[in-house]
């Protein structure tokens, strides 16, 4: 009986652990989101096409098609998102039912929180300063960030996701630089301190960009080290949202343009918003 007692004592204990851990992510959370939602500009510049007169044309294109002239220019940007996320690999690629909520303010930061509600729901949250997931809303089976190489990854998604999700981010300013590579792709390249990343945006004849990618710096890989890989996705399904043409369909993953690549994200967009914009 005494083995019993201690017993359900430790289990409990276990349980408000566990349960104070959650809260605390919460709030950990929440206060991200809103410090990245303070950074939305309140009376923003509008668009005008000579902002990117001295780009390279296929970027100029990809503005002009983007942004409507005379469009305020805000970049901080809620997405709810539904579509599948995959928990398998390219052989046995598993897809879960998502529903997901993001913030995105590059190139200060985002939060990502994810639900897979499946026979055993997994929940949590995806930011530049660490990734955490439980089971059943409490048990953690993912908990790291907080190194060098965790920010450094979660830079690249977060930059290359500006150029879709918030091109009023990307437009010429300090920290920003445009290439042209042929006809139809031009990278950028966003710095924010020590940070960096190079990001290639394809766009066809009417300047919609239909392909991302980049190098990121990422330990997906059967040895579980980081190093620089290919990432990217297309890009479907355009809508007009306050002005920006921005894609309601994202499909993206791991050793993007090789026989490897394997798409474990299919983003199917429910709504955008600027948070605190003008209607």
């Amino acid at each position: 009986m005494k083995f019993i007692y201690i017993f359900l004592m430790l289990l409990v204990l276990l349980l408000i652990s566990l349960l104070i851990l959650r809260l605390l992510d919460w709030r950990d959370d929440q206060s991200q989101w809103l410090q990245l939602s303070s950074i939305q500009p309140v009376n923003p510049g509008r668009y005008d096409s000579s902002m990117v007169t001295d780009l390279p044309e296929p970027a100029r294109r990809y503005f002009n098609f983007t942004i409507a002239s005379g469009t305020p220019l805000y970049t901080v940007v809620e997405i709810d998102m539904g579509g599948q996320f995959s928990l398998g690999s390219q052989e046995e690629p598993n897809y879960q039912t998502m529903l997901a909520y993001q913030i995105l303010a590059a190139p200060y930061g985002f939060v990502w929180r994810l639900h897979l509600p499946g026979i055993i729901p997994v929940s949590g949250s995806d930011s530049g300063g660490w990734t955490r997931f439980r089971i059943l809303g409490l048990i953690p089976v993912a908990r790291m960030g907080g190194g060098s190489d965790h920010t450094r990854s979660a830079y690249g998604r977060y930059v290359a996701e500006a150029v879709f999700w918030s091109p009023a981010t990307i437009l010429p300013r300090a920290g920003v630089k445009w290439e042209g590579i042929d006809k139809h792709t031009a990278r950028v390249t966003i710095t924010h301190g020590k940070l960096s990343q190079a990001v290639d945006v394809t766009v066809n004849t009417i300047g919609q960009p239909v392909e991302v990618s980049f190098m990121r710096w990422s330990n997906a890989n059967p040895d579980k080290s980081y190093s620089l890989q290919p990432f990217g996705g297309t890009l479907s399904d355009f809508r007009v949202v306050q002005g920006f043409k921005l894609p309601f369909r994202v499909v993206a993953g791991n050793m993007f343009g090789t026989n490897e690549y394997f798409p474990f994200f299919k983003a199917e967009v429910k709504a955008i918003r600027f948070p605190g914009a003008e209607k």
